[in-house]
């Protein structure tokens, strides 16, 4: 599916002038996937749609790397390839051992090495680990405890001496070896984060996310503060300065450089900024944001341009990034994004889809033959299953897929946060089974047996579900529907996103064929 979306609004994007929240102006390329390039010489945020949280950015030469937090997804920090910073194809996960809930990572490349910092919230403990390699691609290495388990948000750094840090959160730091493999030393307490007036709406204090970036004779510090989520007006966006990666540390005399300042902007909770130079020798900014309304997508990443002063300071342009904005100048684009719609030719765990906390045998309830994704049965509901989950795009879709389980498996469709909150349809060979607020809510008679075609339609938070015995000729609208607004962080907590996708519980194994996923 190629469609564009830009039409109806083509007046208002010639002029430049604000979107409406509700207009959808961006772009699909292959099916699912929100392309931010708009192929005029302009682009419209998100650069990637979805949960893409806490953006870790490295420029190596003319290529751009990302990756982000993953959180309980399995495999995680998937690595993203771009010639021109709008334009963003997959190449893979570099984590696949649970180590864990993966938080803010910090993506690096010194003396010709890769290698990811990764904090992790896990039970007995937290930590933060690092894993490296030789080639972005990988193999990656297997994780490295390198204990730390009051901290979040590791950033690596290099001192004007050559010396080897991370910094962390709540202004501390702590020295690598010269490896970067293990730490030197004790943490220690380097920078007093600038504070906002105590009369803003926050959702807290909580500095976090800082980001190292050294420019001609300045080192700058990016951090973020007032919390990820909570009210619209909270994240932010704050810079301090040094001569020295030892300090001190100067405030910008701009603070806060990007807040959202109303829950009338379209983008809400921006944060967790890196900066980076553009093809052509320009900078910008990469963040993440809430879509105003739709807190279920997740934190998506958006693309800020950076303007310099002649003080050696500087600013954020996009305002609040509702408009098509001039695209980096230079380089060149890759194929944007993945289709989200699967013919199962091969299995794509890690780019698009993924575990929920899966075990350290996971992969192996998985395989692809025939066109079909066969999966083994386990846990009693989507709760204890370890379903296989994307991430959505847009804030209207459907996604519709082949079933076919053996007896004693009961298998379906889901929208996901997290085991203790979903919705979705499953059915065994007699019965249907009914997912809500992460319960069974009911047990109606299933008139199809074995095999049926399956459709799940989220339009704006008002969820339907779809059953065909025909192929999808026809189609029986499932008398229960649903509204998933929240579904998200504020109420439950864990900085997650709803996810679409596929469960097996029981015994056997259920087979899934023919999945679409398709923006409205």
């Amino acid at each position: 599916m190629n469609l564009t979306r830009r039409d109806t609004l083509a007046g208002a994007l010639a002029a430049g002038t604000a979107l409406p929240s509700t207009a959808q102006t961006w772009r699909h390329g292959v099916d699912g996937q929100r392309v931010a390039d708009l192929g005029d010489g302009r682009f419209l945020n998100p650069v990637l749609a979805g949960d893409r949280p806490d953006p870790a950015l490295l420029k190596d030469g003319r290529d751009y790397y990302l990756t982000f937090s993953s959180f309980d997804s399995y495999p995680g920090c998937v690595i993203w390839h771009s010639r021109d910073l709008v334009n963003w194809r997959p190449i893979g996960p570099a984590l696949t051992k649970n180590i864990g809930s993966v938080w803010a990572v910090s993506l690096e490349k010194h003396a010709g090495r890769y290698f990811l910092y990764i904090p992790v919230k896990a039970s007995p403990r937290n930590g933060i680990f690092v894993i490296h390699a030789d080639r972005i691609e990988g193999p990656w290495s297997e994780p490295i405890d390198l204990g730390l388990p009051n901290h979040i948000d590791p950033c690596h750094a290099v001192g004007e001496d050559g010396s080897r840090w991370l910094f962390l959160s709540g202004g501390d730091r702590i020295r690598l070896a010269d490896d970067g493999l293990s730490t030197v030393g004790k943490v220690e307490h380097v920078y007093d984060p600038w504070r906002y007036p105590t009369d803003w709406v926050v959702e807290s204090f909580s500095p976090e996310g800082p980001k190292i970036h050294r420019r001609g004779a300045w080192f700058y510090m990016l951090t973020a503060v007032g919390g990820t989520a909570g009210p619209p007006t909270g994240h932010m966006v704050i810079a301090a300065r040094s001569r020295s990666i030892h300090g001190p540390w100067e405030q910008h005399p701009g603070n806060p450089l990007v807040r959202t300042m109303s829950e009338e902007e379209h983008w809400w909770s921006r944060g967790h900024a890196s900066l980076v130079e553009g093809p052509a020798g320009d900078w910008w900014a990469l963040y993440h944001g809430y879509e105003a309304g739709y807190w279920t997508l997740g934190r998506q990443t958006l693309l800020d341009r950076v303007a310099w002063e002649a003080n050696g300071w500087f600013h954020m342009t996009g305002g609040d990034l509702s408009r098509p904005l001039p695209a980096p100048r230079g380089g060149s684009a890759v194929p944007h994004g993945l289709s989200l719609s699967d013919d199962f030719a091969h299995l794509a765990l890690g780019t698009r889809w993924s575990f929920f906390r899966p075990h350290s045998n996971e992969a192996a309830r998985a395989r692809v033959a025939n066109g079909q994704l066969h999966l083994s049965a386990a846990g009693t509901a989507p709760s204890d299953s370890s379903p296989m989950l994307l991430v959505a795009t847009d804030r209207a879709y459907r996604i519709e897929c082949d079933v076919e389980i053996d007896p004693s498996t009961t298998a379906g469709l889901i929208l996901f946060y997290d085991d203790q909150l979903y919705c979705g349809l499953g059915f065994d060979e007699q019965r249907f089974v009914t997912h809500q607020y992460g319960q069974e809510r009911g047990r109606p008679a299933n008139p199809h047996g074995q095999r049926l075609r399956m459709r799940v339609t989220n339009d704006h938070h008002v969820v339907t579900f779809d059953t065909s015995g025909d192929g999808g000729r026809t189609w029986q609208r499932f008398d229960r529907g649903m509204e998933v607004s929240g579904y998200h962080h504020n109420v439950r907590g864990g900085f997650l996103m709803l996810r679409p996708g596929l469960y097996a519980a029981g015994n056997g194994e259920a087979r899934f064929g023919n999945f679409r996923y398709v923006g409205r």
